[in-house]
């Protein structure tokens, strides 16, 4: 275990030490292993494992029925998961990958862009990857990057990031209006549960992977992703194209949520209404469940 590298050991743990908001240290450092920590989440305690896993059976056999429908139809349908970091993207996208036939679906997670890329339109490495008739792709990130991560962190000008939301619209009403099913999802979590999940990976070598040069240097610019994000709802929240917020300080909830509300966009045949029901409203729901949370930590 020693020999995989760790880049990032100690980085998270100085900044929960030295630098982090007293409160949030403290609400980090005395909080038991399964406490949810967002102090207005419905649920102080995360779902028991026996009651998350006899939910989440029935609804990957729903997924098994959803992406025979696709194929047979040829229907093409785009799941966008977008979140901060940590907020269980991967997770709930490998729930629904465990069981894809991956002719079907398939995940997109695109890299950095190459020099090319950057000369091109904004849209058009994200085009290359659209579902054909017949497959769901799920977006793990997507170009909602231009509207939070880039300019967080300069990767964009003021006026790239204009130009993206004036195109954003037309460009997703052109993805509906020819027959995509587009579902934008936004995994939510507070940022004393990011900061545990991310001293978690910090810790783990087999999952430091994960851990990033933006994850750590993202740790003080909190709320300039929370400014980010709310224009990202007021831009591009609308009925052609909306939101779906999930608050997903329990991973549990948050997967099945996740999976109800896929399930619940389609009328797919044999589907089992005692099976698919809608999700948790107290977790999922408009943008009006956001929960902004602002620290004033000076970014």
């Amino acid at each position: 275990m020693s020999d995989i590298p760790m880049p990032f050991a100690g980085q998270i743990t100085e900044f929960l030490e030295n630098t982090a908001p007293t409160a949030l240290r403290e609400t980090v450092e005395r909080a038991r292993k399964r406490d949810t920590l967002a102090g207005n989440f419905p649920y102080p305690r995360w779902m028991k494992r026996a009651e998350y896993e006899a939910m989440l059976k029935p609804l990957q056999f729903e997924l098994v029925k959803l992406q025979h429908w696709i194929a047979d139809t040829g229907q093409r349908v785009i799941v966008v998961f977008e979140g901060r970091d940590t907020a269980g993207k991967s997770g709930a996208i490998n729930r629904i990958m465990e069981v894809a036939n991956h002719r079907t679906i398939r995940i997109e997670a695109l890299p950095r862009p190459t020099d090319r890329q950057l000369r091109e339109w904004f849209f058009q490495r994200y085009v290359a990857r659209l579902p054909a008739g017949g497959e769901m792709v799920l977006f793990d990130r997507s170009w909602y990057n231009r509207a939070v991560i880039e300019p967080v962190f300069g990767f964009c000008t003021p006026d790239q990031q204009e130009r993206f939301f004036q195109q954003l619209p037309e460009f997703e009403r052109m993805l509906v209006g020819d027959g995509v099913h587009l579902i934008k999802i936004w995994l939510n979590v507070s940022r004393a549960e990011q900061l545990r999940r991310l001293l978690a990976r910090e810790a783990d070598p087999m999952r430091h992977w994960k851990l990033s040069r933006i994850d750590v240097e993202g740790l003080g610019k909190w709320d300039s992703y929370t400014h980010a994000i709310a224009q990202m709802f007021e831009r591009s929240h609308n009925d052609t194209a909306p939101w779906t917020i999930i608050r997903a300080e329990d991973k549990y909830r948050a997967r099945l949520a996740v999976l109800q509300h896929v399930l619940g966009a389609f009328d797919y045949p044999a589907k089992a209404a005692t099976v698919v029901v809608p999700p948790d409203p107290q977790i999922c729901g408009t943008p009006a469940i956001w929960d902004a949370e602002f620290w004033d930590d000076g970014s």
